[in-house]
């Protein structure tokens, strides 16, 4: 019986931590003020980071106008693109996956809070 208890544990524990959360673009709107200070989604505009207007689908390290590290223009140049998973990715530790890379931003933590970014970006990436 307590393997029996201990399996549902372990089943539960495990289907739980690997449901994908739901995207909540408004919610995604309130995390971005972190990024806000660096980067717009809104419009086609770069400040100290790139525009993130239409991120979504583009290779990294390409906006016009913008000087990316030799870091990132390389991570473009070897075929990253950001699609949501990549996204997810370097938004959980962006020093982590593009190491050299200027951003200065530890990366959000929750998964809750990436996909609901992620949500928010989807807006402005059509």
């Amino acid at each position: 019986m307590r393997a029996i208890a201990l399996f549902a544990v372990v089943f539960l524990a495990t289907f739980i931590t690997n449901q994908s959360h739901a995207q909540d673009a408004a919610a995604g709107e309130k995390v971005f003020a972190k990024c806000k200070v660096c980067h717009v989604a809104d419009k086609d505009q770069n400040k100290l980071g790139p525009s993130l207007n239409g991120v979504i689908g583009r290779t990294a390290g390409t906006h016009p106008g913008f000087s990316y590290s030799q870091a990132m223009a390389a991570a473009g140049k070897s075929g990253v693109k950001w699609d949501e998973p990549t996204l997810k990715t370097y938004l959980h530790d962006p020093k982590a996956m593009v190491k050299g890379t200027k951003m200065a931003f530890a990366g959000l933590k929750q998964d809750e809070d990436i996909a609901n970014v992620i949500a928010y970006l989807k807006q402005f990436s059509k």
